[in-house]
C-alpha cells in the first residue's frame, strides 16, 4: 500500500510538472539595422482566433522567448518605436511546438501616436486650447481631455477638418459631459485643427521637432523581463479588470455602451451584461462580491448597481446625497463602499446609504484592510488620507507633500500605500505610528496612477504621463521602470489574481491584460 501511494504521488507530481510546462514556444533574435543585437523591442505573438496577445521584450543579446502559448494560429510582430520589421503571419503552432524567428529591424518613422503624453506636452507647439488637453497641476483649471485619455489614440490618429474637430469636442460636452464653455470648446477645436487637421503644418514625425532627443525614452536591461498578456475588447473603453474567485475577470466599460463584461482569460471569450438606460451611465468601477454577484458604479447617475450574472438581473440604488459615484469596494460584511462626493457606505439588506465627507471636495482612491477599515484619498485641494473604521469613526491625516492620493493599497504588514499623482511620489503610511514615508519616483513626470502590491511586497505603479510601469522595492528604495507595449496606457487600477499577476484595463487602447516578471 505504501509503495502504491508513493507511485501515485510521483505520477501526480509528474502530471503537475507536465501541466506547468505545457504549451508552444516562440523564440528568436532581434537585430538592429546595423546587424547588432537589439534590446528593448516588443515581440508580440497574437492568437488570431482568441485575440490574446503575449508581449515580451528582446534582451541585450537580442534574444527573446515567448513560452506557454496555446496551440493555434498566430501572428508574430515587432513593436519598437522608430523601427519596423516584416511580421510573421500564418504561424500555426501545435500544443508543444517550438519555433524560432529572427527579426531584422529597419529604420522607420516615429509617429505622434507612438509617444507618451509627457512627450506630446513638451513637443506640441504652444497655443490657445493646448492646456485643456493635458492634466494640470493643483490650483490650475480642471483638465478636459487628459482626465480620460491623451492625444495619441483619439486625436493624432485621425486627420479632420475644423468642423470635424468641433463635432468631436461637442460630443465630449454633451454625451460625456465634459464641463467646458463655448469659448473653451472653440479653442480646443481650433488648436486640434492647427496641429492635427487636414492642413496642419506640424511635422509628420515628433522626431523632427526641436527637443525630441531630450525627451526620448530608454530602459535598462533589468527592465527587459516583464511580460504582458492582453485581450482585445473591441472599442468599449475598459476602465479596469478585476479577477474573481472563479478565475473570471470583470470589466466596466466607461464609454457610452452601458455594459459590464466577464472575461474568460483561458479562451478570451467576453460575455457582456447590459445595464438598460437611455442615457450614458459612465460605469466607472465594477467589482465581484464574495457571493459571485457584481457591484458597480454609475457615475453620471449617482447610483450604485448590482448584477446577478446567473439571472442577468440588474438592481440600481441612487444615493440620496447629490454627487457622483466613482470607485467601488465591498467589505467582509458585504457593505458596499463607493468614492465620489461623498464617500458612501451602502447596506444591501436595508438599502440604506451612510455618507462620509471630506474636509474639501470628494474622495477618489479606496481600499479596505483586513479589519474592515476603509482607506480613501481626498481629491485635489483636499489631498488628505482618510480612514473610516469598522465603527464608522472617521479620521484624516495630511501627507508631508500636498498632492492628490489616487489609488491606495494596504500591504500585508498593515501599512497603507498610495500614489501622489501630482508630486510624482509613492507614500507609505504607518497606522501604528501615524507617520509617513515618501519615495520620489524617477522620470520627468512620474504621475503614479494605478497602484498594486505583488506577492513579494513590492509596490507597482503606472505612470499616466510617461506611459511606463514602475516597481518600487521598499526594502532598498530602488525603482525599476518598465516599458509598456502601447502609447497612452491610461492604466487606472491594478488587481492581483490567484497566480500573483496584476491585471489592468487600458481604456485608450481598448484592452485589458495582466503582467508579471519572467524570472519570478
Amino acid at each position: 500500500m505504501k509503495a502504491m501511494k508513493s507511485i501515485l504521488a510521483l505520477l501526480s507530481l509528474a502530471l503537475c510538472v507536465t501541466t506547468l510546462g505545457y504549451g508552444a514556444e516562440v523564440t528568436g533574435t532581434v537585430k538592429g539595422p546595423d546587424g547588432a543585437p537589439f534590446q528593448g523591442a516588443f515581440v508580440q505573438a497574437r492568437n488570431v482566433k482568441s485575440k490574446i496577445t503575449a508581449n515580451v521584450l528582446s534582451h541585450k543579446d537580442g534574444q527573446y522567448r515567448i513560452p506557454n502559448l496555446p496551440a493555434g494560429d498566430y501572428e508574430v510582430r515587432i513593436r519598437a518605436v522608430g523601427y519596423q520589421a516584416q511580421p510573421r503571419t500564418g504561424v500555426s503552432l501545435t500544443a508543444d511546438q517550438k519555433v524560432s524567428f529572427e527579426f531584422d529591424l529597419q529604420k522607420g518613422q516615429i509617429h505622434w501616436t507612438d509617444i507618451s503624453m509627457f512627450q506630446a506636452d513638451q513637443l506640441l507647439p504652444a497655443g490657445k486650447g493646448k492646456g485643456a488637453l493635458f492634466t494640470p497641476q493643483p490650483g490650475q483649471p480642471t483638465a478636459t481631455c487628459a482626465a480620460c485619455h491623451g492625444i495619441q489614440t483619439r486625436m493624432a490618429s485621425t486627420a479632420r477638418d475644423e468642423d470635424g474637430w468641433r463635432d468631436r469636442v461637442e460630443y465630449m460636452r454633451t454625451t460625456m459631459r465634459v464641463k467646458i464653455n463655448d469659448q473653451e470648446a472653440g479653442d480646443i477645436a481650433s488648436y486640434l485643427n492647427n496641429v492635427f487637421g487636414e492642413d496642419s503644418t506640424l511635422p509628420k514625425s515628433p522626431a523632427d521637432m526641436p527637443g525630441y532627443q531630450k525627451v526620448a525614452q530608454s530602459f535598462g536591461e533589468d527592465a527587459m523581463n516583464i511580460v504582458y498578456v492582453e485581450y482585445e475588447v473591441g472599442g468599449k473603453f475598459p476602465w479596469s479588470a478585476v479577477p474573481d474567485k472563479n478565475g473570471n475577470v470583470w470589466i466596466p466599460y466607461n464609454g457610452p455602451v452601458n455594459k459590464i463584461a466577464r472575461l474568460d482569460p483561458k479562451t478570451g471569450k467576453l460575455d457582456d451584461f447590459p445595464v438598460a438606460s437611455p442615457d450614458v451611465l459612465r460605469i466607472h468601477s465594477a467589482v465581484p462580491a464574495a457571493d459571485g454577484t457584481v457591484w458597480f458604479s454609475e457615475q453620471f447617475k449617482n447610483k450604485i448597481g448590482h448584477l446577478d450574472p446567473a439571472t442577468k438581473q440588474v438592481s440600481e440604488y441612487e444615493s440620496p446625497t447629490p454627487g457622483t459615484t466613482h470607485t467601488i469596494r465591498v467589505d467582509s460584511k458585504g457593505m458596499v463602499w463607493s468614492t465620489g462626493t461623498p464617500l458612501n457606505r451602502f447596506d444591501p439588506e436595508t438599502h440604506k446609504f451612510t455618507a462620509f465627507r471630506a474636509d474639501v471636495g470628494g474622495f477618489y482612491g479606496i481600499t479596505i484592510d483586513k479589519d474592515d477599515n476603509v482607506w480613501s484619498g481626498g481629491l485635489r485641494d483636499d489631498g488628505k488620507l482618510y480612514r473610516v473604521n469598522s465603527k464608522g469613526e472617521q479620521k484624516s491625516w495630511a501627507p508631508p507633500t500636498k498632492g492628490e492620493p489616487r489609488r491606495i493599497e494596504v500591504a500585508a504588514d498593515g501599512s497603507v500605500w498610495f500614489g501622489e499623482y501630482f508630486s510624482g511620489k509613492v507614500a507609505r503610511f504607518d497606522p501604528k505610528t501615524e507617520t509617513f514615508k515618501e519615495y520620489q519616483l524617477p522620470g520627468a513626470r512620474p504621475s503614479p496612477y494605478a497602484l498594486g502590491i505583488d506577492t513579494h511586497g513590492k509596490i507597482w505603479y503606472a505612470s499616466y504621463y510617461m506611459d511606463q510601469v514602475g516597481c518600487l522595492d521598499p526594502a532598498t528604495g530602488n525603482v525599476t521602470v518598465y516599458p509598456f507595449p502601447h502609447s497612452e496606457n491610461t492604466l487606472r487600477e491594478f488587481f492581483p489574481d490567484a497566480q500573483g499577476r496584476l491585471w489592468y484595463g487600458s481604456p485608450s487602447n481598448d484592452r485589458v491584460g495582466y503582467f508579471y516578471l519572467a524570472d519570478q
